[in-house]
């Protein structure tokens, strides 16, 4: 799973890289708020970001907001992490957009800890949204019949909104997924025999 990293601090962004690839996860290290936009270029979207408050030419909160108005930024588990660790900061931060917000200096073992929640949440809204992909998909193709159908008293057949008058199984076929197979039932069998026995 790839897990972006934005922070101008190198040291920071480079012991970053090192504890998420032992945590088996992909880093794609930034350096500030100009090289995520340009990441944030490439699909599909890393399932995961860590992104620094303060950096130049474009702030963590910036970014935040950014990621969410991306047509999949709302699948984006967001990690604000930051100095700043007054309780309005930390308002502003989620408010942002921000998922979760971690204060510096951290203990990696409890970074760890949140970066695996955002990747079950992240797994989570992935298989959610590919369900309802699916399920869209499979009510684009139902078409249902309902409402009145005109049919005839003698032959069954049924009057189309066009006026015109079709076989109850053309007319079936033609508003639905039904599909027919053909038998004879009991009192019809007994009819049709009795006929060629006289």
């Amino acid at each position: 799973m790839r897990v972006l990293i934005a922070d101008d601090d190198r040291v920071m962004r480079h012991a970053l890289g090192r504890k998420l690839s032992s945590w088996d996860f992909e880093p794609v290290p930034c350096s500030d708020g100009l090289e995520v936009r340009q990441v944030l270029q490439e699909s599909p979207l890393p399932a995961i970001a860590l992104i620094d408050w303060n950096m130049p030419g474009v702030d963590g909160l910036t970014l935040c907001r950014e990621i969410r108005n991306l047509p999949d930024g709302a699948n984006v588990y967001l990690i604000l992490i930051t100095s700043n660790a007054s309780r309005q900061d930390v308002v502003s931060g989620l408010t942002s957009g921000a998922d979760d917000y971690v204060v510096k200096p951290f203990d990696w073992e409890e970074l760890r800890a949140r970066v695996r929640i955002g990747a079950r949440t992240a797994t989570l809204q992935q298989t959610l949204a590919e369900r309802v992909k699916e399920l869209e998909a499979a009510t684009s193709r139902v078409r249902v019949l309902d409402g009145l159908l005109p049919i005839c008293s003698y032959c069954k057949a049924i009057r189309s909104d066009e006026n015109y008058w079709e076989q109850l199984e053309e007319y079936v076929s033609n508003h639905s997924e039904a599909t027919f197979s053909h038998g004879i039932c009991p009192s019809c069998f007994d009819r049709v025999k009795a006929s060629y026995t006289s």
